[in-house]
């Protein structure tokens, strides 16, 4: 059997390619575990500084495997949340809470836990015939992955009550109107455009993007007040850095910095 993700690292960029093509690279408990496993090797790593997320063949990702889950769903609510929601949850609040930048490049389809695994990323980018779908109602079930909270994040309240209630396909198009990602390029293009910007993020600061991506994450819920108050303590937590005080003595001597990580 093929291994259900590829791997390749190279500038500073790290390449995550979900790998079950015939399945349109539906969210296995295999895929799924091979995903976080790596996500786990990648955060010790100092070689990888930003990673990229894409799919193999005509899908990013079509959703969960269903086929796959049906066992559990049978079996019972218990064994539904704990086989099938728990590893998906597990996984895209893995991504979303990633200290390190994770670009999603929309190569396909990104239907039901494929699109929620988009709105876990940090940017998305999306080929032009990429194509966008809540799809879990159509089976009879809500988003499983965390689409119910993401998404409204994502796009808002009423868009992401109609996307999830009707289950109707969007374009890449529609899917940048609404925010839930960055901007469309063309279909050729895709991988260059996601490695390309993963490589210009890989030159900044590591501790800043980290301490960026965690204030950001940590406050989208939070009130105003704590919102700021998590800001200062990430501020306060990267000025000491080499980096930081590197970036400014560099901007003040009209100099390019020399970030060195740490």
């Amino acid at each position: 059997m093929p291994e259900p993700l590829l791997c390749e690292v190279a500038d500073a960029v790290a390449l995550l390619t979900l790998n079950r093509p015939d399945s349109l690279n539906a969210l296995s408990n295999d895929l799924i575990a091979a995903i976080t496993g790596a996500l786990d090797r990648f955060e010790l790593d100092p070689d990888v500084r930003a990673i990229v997320v894409t799919g193999a063949g005509r899908a990013f990702s079509a959703g969960a495997d269903i086929k796959g889950f049906q066992g559990p769903m049978r079996a019972g609510p218990a064994d539904a949340v704990v086989h099938f929601m728990r590893p998906g949850h597990r996984m895209t609040r893995r991504v979303e809470a990633y200290p390190k930048p994770i670009i999603a490049a929309v190569n396909g389809l990104a239907f039901g836990g494929g699109c929620e695994l988009v709105e876990a990323t940090h940017i998305a980018l999306a080929a032009e015939d990429a194509a966008f779908s809540k799809a879990e109602v159509n089976i009879g079930i809500i988003p499983t992955f965390g689409g119910t909270q993401r998404l409204p994040r994502n796009v808002g309240r009423k868009a992401a009550l109609e996307l999830i209630l009707t289950g109707r396909v969007f374009g890449a198009a529609e899917a940048a109107r609404l925010g839930l990602v960055n901007r469309v390029v063309p279909a050729a293009d895709l991988l260059d455009e996601a490695i390309t910007l993963a490589r210009e993020l890989s030159g900044k600061p590591p501790l800043t993007l980290a301490a960026a991506l965690a204030a950001v994450h940590r406050g989208m819920d939070a009130a105003i007040d704590d919102g700021l108050a998590i800001e200062e303590a990430a501020f306060a937590h990267i000025v000491p850095t080499h980096d930081a005080q590197e970036g400014v003595a560099a901007f003040v001597e009209k100099r390019p910095p020399r970030f060195l990580g740490r």
